[in-house]
């Protein structure tokens, strides 16, 4: 852990902590909460160009098969943003009877694109990765624009943070060299398939070799599933930033049934079913359904790019050559290139993005790419539902059915609660250090004292201006509660598990006014390594619902 919590003091304004249980019997309040739910839509005709100059009146929504009445309608036309039509929300505290607020929440533009490059290393070939740095390189430097934010990352049986995000959008074209001198490990794949292939092609009976391909099976299995499990700790993190989420998935693709096509070869070859009854074993569609799901969730839409490009047989290959039976290796091939492109299609397509295959030129794709970047629909509306951490299905259409006009965006999403909601978005903050403080929250750091352990006691004070709450009088007091998240990170990425905290404020009426003007103070020490940390505060005031996030360098033992 970078952070553990140790002890908490509480100042100012008659605070008291809560328990996660506690229902509050003796403060009743009920806050109307508002779930905005933004589908962005892409709508393009037969040639595969935008179809440009739609009214919110040529859409329907349905969630779960249900319509669903679009309340915000944006609209974005060569990067171009047009005068959108919107229905005004209520402000939540305004239908809560006697609260008193200084100032009305601030609803944000959510239109901002993130671009996440994610070159997966450790499923790709070196050759392929840099053909296709070069076509990436021109759309960076010249499809994105001063306000698109883009990052660059790497996968090499871990995670690695190339560049975080920034506007400079020639940062990450350079920073691209820098990954051409890695190796990459789909060589090594490639000399073990191939080994296989002709052992099977050689084998006298089913058993000699059948063992062999669910040893195969079961290494590729473990391999991808640590891929997938980072791509979706990475999507994760994405979850809390406000705006559009788009990541560039660069590989050689990932099979969706580990080992398939050697299933295949060797059921061919002896003309026996039995060794299909363990290729199931290794399936990780379900994996990838989960990946899709959060990214749907997080409003991030995968873009994929084989690189392996226009794919030769092994058959074709000079070491295969003198197979006994050639057509075997034919059928295989086919088997295995459908399985190693389906996955990086399903998750393109579940979440509204495009996957580019079998070619060896990627700069018309990326093209297209840019094209959704900068030319969009995007729909809101209002469920019914908040929080009930169901995952809900998302269908967009147009009213007069066109012919030859493709339609995609995401295919649903999960309605989080709102603690996972605060959960998120802090982590988002210590990720990425992109704050959002409507609520004017202050952070001041004490002096870190040495413990025996050879950690450190770093006390903080985390500052919520009173006059930014809202508070509900009843009989003598006036009350309100906020709950405190606060997580942090240090110099080698590892991260403490994010704590909460519920409070509830007490400030009795005759001193309420003078209140206003401070600030209600929550105290805590955590026992930290030496050395720089990130730590992130997130603050809900619960009547409210106005968040702020905030985040800030520790140096710890420094002084």
């Amino acid at each position: 852990m970078a952070l553990l919590l140790l002890t908490t003091g509480l100042a100012g304004a008659q605070p008291m902590p809560l328990p996660e249980e506690d229902s509050g019997d003796d403060f009743f309040f009920e806050t109307v909460n508002v779930n905005l739910v933004n589908v962005e839509v892409y709508v393009t005709d037969k040639q595969g160009e935008p179809v440009e100059g739609l009214t919110k009146d040529d859409f329907e929504i349905l969630e779960d098969k249900r319509p669903v009445e679009i309340t915000n309608f944006y609209v974005m036309e060569k990067g171009i943003p047009k005068i959108p039509t919107t229905v005004d929300v209520p402000d939540p505290v305004e239908q809560i009877p006697g609260v008193e607020r200084s100032k009305l929440p601030v609803i944000p533009e959510e239109q901002k694109l993130y671009l996440c490059v994610y070159v997966d290393n450790f499923n790709i070939r070196p050759f392929n990765r840099n053909r296709v740095f070069r076509d990436l390189r021109a759309f960076l430097n010249q499809e994105l624009t001063p306000r698109d934010q883009v990052m660059l990352v790497s996968y090499d049986r871990s995670l690695k943070i190339r560049h975080p995000f920034t506007n400079d959008v020639g940062v990450i074209a350079r920073a691209l060299f820098e990954l051409e001198d890695m190796t990459g490990h789909g060589v090594h794949k490639d000399s073990e398939r191939r080994d296989l292939l002709r052992d099977i092609d050689e084998a006298e009976n089913r058993t000699d070799v059948e063992w062999r391909v669910v040893q195969y099976a079961e290494s590729l299995y473990n391999d991808v599933s640590f891929t997938l499990s980072a791509l979706k700790e990475y999507v994760g993190s994405l979850g809390g930033l406000e705006g559009r989420k788009a990541l560039l998935y660069v590989s050689d693709g990932l099979e969706m049934i580990q080992g398939e096509d050697l299933f295949h070869a060797v059921s061919q070859k002896f003309q026996d079913t039995a060794a299909f009854s363990r290729m199931q074993d290794f399936n990780v569609h379900r994996d990838i359904e989960r990946l899709t799901q959060m990214a749907n969730t997080n409003r991030v839409s995968f873009y994929t790019i084989d690189a392996a490009g226009l794919r030769v047989a092994t058959s074709a290959s000079a070491d295969m050559r003198g197979m006994t039976t050639p057509q075997l290796s034919g059928f295989v091939d086919s088997v295995y290139i459908s399985n190693m492109q389906s996955p990086i299609q399903f998750m393109a397509e579940e979440t509204g993005g495009r996957a580019l295959i079998n070619t060896n030129r990627w700069d018309k794709g990326l093209t297209r790419i840019a094209r959704d970047f900068d030319t969009y629909y995007s729909l809101g509306y209002q469920p019914a539902h908040f929080g009930d951490g169901r995952y809900h299905n998302i269908s967009v259409r147009l009213k007069d059915k066109r012919k030859g006009v493709e339609i995609r965006h995401r295919q649903g999403y999960r309605d989080q609660p709102l603690t996972s909601r605060m959960a998120d978005k802090t982590t988002s903050t210590l990720m990425y250090g992109f704050e959002s403080n409507p609520m004017s929250l202050a952070l001041r750091v004490g002096e870190s004292s040495p413990g025996d352990n050879g950690n450190f006691t770093v006390p903080i004070a985390v500052m919520v201006p009173i006059g930014e709450l809202a508070l509900v009088p009843r009989e003598e007091m006036h009350q309100g509660r906020i709950k405190v998240f606060f997580s942090a990170m240090d110099e080698e990425g590892r991260t403490s598990d994010l704590q909460q905290v519920p409070l509830e404020i007490r400030i009795p009426a005759a001193e309420i006014e003078a209140a206003r003007e401070k600030s209600y103070v929550y105290t805590v020490s955590l026992e930290m390594r030496g050395g720089s940390h990130r730590l992130a505060i997130g603050v809900r005031d619960e009547i409210g619902a106005i968040e702020s996030f905030i985040s800030r360098t520790v140096n710890v033992g420094s002084g």
